[in-house]
């Protein structure tokens, strides 16, 4: 392969006309014969620039409402030839058929049709045929062709024509390769995953997935691994759509610690009061709805003060400057919330490295939508836990039933629990986690482990007795003996949240009654691996 190759000639034809012309006169000026197709080429005109009619070329018109127009020798021939290959210079020579060094393509906003939820026929129709074609030629060839596909790399290309003299290097024209492929794959991932979900297809037979680069990290969960983070160009409120207002760059953990600390808060609606999670390791340490927001704040650090160091705290309303400021009182790595008022970032602006993220709004957690986990030589799929229980749903199984006051705090402790490390148990009261037991292989040990913090937590307050006394208690999963459930009512809880189903269920209801607590089923259980 030839290292620096001349450009003589380009094709652009593009969607997203944003930067077109600039990028038009800059070929223009170094000499570079412009042929381009319907809207694209009546910019460049309008523009001053010359330019040749793709149809001229070909030697037909677009037709078919545009459909065809690029799909011909005389196109595909020009990206596709080599030059060092005298039968390919001799077929070129015989057919008439001019090399094409550039090629510039975008492709149909396929993927901004579905988001603004168009029809299924108006899906259709944006599906580009001609330009991925096209873009797979021109990156096959790159051993002469140019391709872009971003219009990020307008400046790179010029760039590399200024310093080699209206050539390109081999190098060039390999990256701009891969770039373009991986394009064209995602937009294939795209048209099949949409079109997977508008047929009704749970399971089709080759899923793909893809992603854009958001930003190179240092290393992953460790050093010695290498990472990077991508979004899947989905606007759902988080970690991938925040702006991040102040702050060091966020590391992998980071990234997965405040994804998990703001799907949880957002269980919580502003319309039910001020709520805050605070976050270690994937796992809450604290959560707590407050009158305030500062109230929530505090209530969710007095849970366990010592994992909330270097946590993450996410917010369901915008960050004002008084919880900053009592955010700021420990080490914090990363404060998320839908907005942070002025006093909040003045607050902030003294810790250089705390990162203060801002969301358009929260997640929305009943939203339907795919969850993936990959596993050796594989990957799993399956639909996001958006299973969501109310007042309505649970059945109450003891003789006695929960109180209103009862109530609020098992189904406030259920949505902690959704959000926690299986086996999970979640003891609430007033509307606080006051201790929480997370990813152990018995469900009695989470038991006795949350129960514990929270006994370390009453002494270091100086309480005169732990706030599991009087608390509910939430099971991700079903006490499949009674021994969990009196390790619960050992630490004072008196009602009891679970999703039941055991084979043991009349034991564990009956043991509940010996021990005066009362208990409701869900029906659902929220296993978090």
């Amino acid at each position: 392969m030839p290292d620096l190759h001349p450009l003589r000639r380009a094709l652009i034809s593009v969607s997203d006309k944003t930067g077109l012309i600039d990028l038009a006169q800059a070929l223009a000026e170094r000499g570079v014969e412009i042929l381009s197709t319907g809207g694209s080429a009546a910019a460049m005109r309008d523009a001053g620039i010359a330019v040749t009619d793709v149809a001229e070329v070909t030697g037909f018109p677009e037709m078919m409402d545009g459909r065809v127009k690029t799909l011909h020798p005389a196109v595909h021939g020009g990206l596709l030839a080599l030059r060092d290959n005298e039968a390919h210079v001799a077929a070129m020579q015989e057919h008439g058929i001019g090399e094409i060094d550039l090629l510039v393509v975008n492709l149909y906003p396929f993927e901004e049709t579905v988001a603004k939820g168009a029809d299924y026929d108006t899906c259709i129709e944006n599906i580009d045929i001609g330009g991925p074609a096209m873009i797979r030629a021109a990156a096959k060839n790159h051993a002469f062709v140019n391709v872009i596909v971003d219009i990020a790399d307008y400046a790179p290309l010029l760039a590399e024509l200024a310093q080699h003299d209206g050539q390109t290097s081999l190098a060039f024209r390999k990256r701009q390769a891969q770039i373009a492929y991986a394009r064209t794959g995602a937009y294939d991932a795209a048209v099949s995953t949409w079109m997977a979900e508008a047929i009704g297809e749970a399971n089709p037979r080759r899923r793909v997935f893809s992603g854009q680069l958001a930003q190179p990290l240092r290393y992953g969960e460790n050093p010695h691994q290498a990472a990077a983070f991508y979004t899947d160009g989905s606007d759902r409120a988080g970690v991938a759509t925040a702006e991040q207002l102040q702050g060091k760059e966020l590391s992998y953990n980071n990234i997965n610690d405040t994804d998990a600390a703001y799907e949880l808060v957002s269980e919580f609606l502003p319309s039910d009061g001020f709520a805050c999670a605070i976050i270690k390791h994937a796992n809450p340490c604290g959560v707590a709805r407050g009158a305030t927001l500062l109230e929530a704040y505090q209530k969710a650090f007095d849970c366990d003060r010592t994992s909330a160091f270097g946590g993450i705290v996410a917010l369901n309303s915008p960050l004002d400057g008084a919880t900053a400021q009592a955010i700021s009182e420990i080490f914090t790595e990363v404060v998320i919330a839908p907005g942070a008022d002025d006093a909040a970032r003045d607050v902030f602006a003294a810790k250089k490295n705390l990162r203060l993220l801002t969301t358009p709004g929260l997640a929305d957690t009943a939203e339907a939508g795919l969850a993936m986990r990959q596993v050796s030589g594989g990957f799993l799929v399956q639909d996001r836990d958006n299973g969501l229980r109310g007042m309505d749903d649970l059945k109450v199984v003891t003789k006695k039933a929960p109180t209103e006051a009862q109530m609020q705090d098992l189904l406030f402790a259920w949505k902690v629990a959704k959000h926690v490390k299986s086996n999970a148990i979640v003891y609430v009261r007033d509307g606080a986690t006051v201790g929480v037991g997370a990813g152990q292989m018995s469900r009695v040990d989470s038991a006795m482990i949350a129960a514990k913090k929270a006994e370390r937590m009453a002494e270091a307050l100086g309480l005169p007795q732990p706030l599991t006394i009087g608390s509910a208690v939430a099971s991700d999963a079903f006490f499949p003996f009674p021994d969990g459930l009196m390790e619960a009512a050992a630490a004072g809880a008196t009602c009891v949240i679970q999703p039941g189903g055991s084979m043991r269920d009349d034991e564990v209801i009956a043991a509940a009654d010996d021990a005066g607590l009362a208990m409701v089923f869900t029906g659902m259980r929220h296993f978090r691996h």
